[in-house]
């Protein structure tokens, strides 16, 4: 029984780190690693500074969801923010999660 509560920490552990990864293939897929990374600054903020931002404001998550979808300006420096219009609503969701999960 012992072995059993020992095991699903791990098992969680893996789960996570395999969400992780295909969020992160999601990112790649839909050309948002062109413009950041997840640790630096490249065109636009690196995903953790954005994640530290707004995960801890109540409306972060819609702060982040609509700038993937609608773009945004001002709030990184001057280069806006496109639209993401080939993004699925879907996909823009599991993407904001994600990004919110890195600090």
């Amino acid at each position: 029984m012992k072995a059993i509560w020992l095991t699903i920490p791990a098992v969680a552990a893996l789960l996570v780190a395999g969400t992780a990864s295909a969020d992160l293939a999601l990112a790649k897929k839909n050309g948002c690693m062109a413009c950041h990374a997840i640790d630096k600054k490249v065109v636009g903020p690196a995903w953790n500074a954005i994640g530290a931002k707004y995960s801890a404001e109540a409306d972060g998550r819609a702060i982040v969801l609509a700038s993937i979808v609608d773009g945004s300006r001002g709030k990184w420096g001057k280069v806006p923010m496109p639209p993401q219009k080939r993004v699925s609503a879907e996909n823009a969701e599991k993407l904001t999660d994600f990004i919110l999960t890195l600090k």
